[in-house]
């Protein structure tokens, strides 16, 4: 059986570079892989697509989210599911932590 994982504040537990992007794994498995990413703010995750659907979860901060044509405010709480091949984007207007969830099954 495997051992759980468990962050006891998220928010708390992300780092936030003054420039630039950090990110870290924090659950990798045959079924779904868990990153946290800290955004300094004005840095950009460019267009992309995954192979596989995922969810984004904004912990704090503040960015622009594009999902396939249209563009989103969010801010701590926005969540979104992205099926696989969706055309997608974040901008951190702010300092920005973000939770993503890549379902692999």
């Amino acid at each position: 059986m495997e051992k759980y994982s468990f962050l006891p504040d998220i928010a708390a537990s992300t780092e936030v570079p003054d420039k630039g992007i950090l990110s870290q794994t924090i659950v990798n498995n045959e079924d779904v892989r868990v990153v946290v990413f800290g955004f300094a703010a004005g840095e950009e995750l460019s267009e992309h697509t995954a192979s596989v659907p995922a969810m984004i979860e904004i912990v704090a901060g503040e960015a622009e989210v594009k999902l396939g044509d249209e563009r989103h405010e969010a801010s701590a709480g926005f969540w979104a599911y992205m099926p696989a091949k969706l055309p997608h984007s974040i901008r951190a207007k702010a300092p920005l932590k973000m939770l993503l969830l890549m379902l692999k099954k």
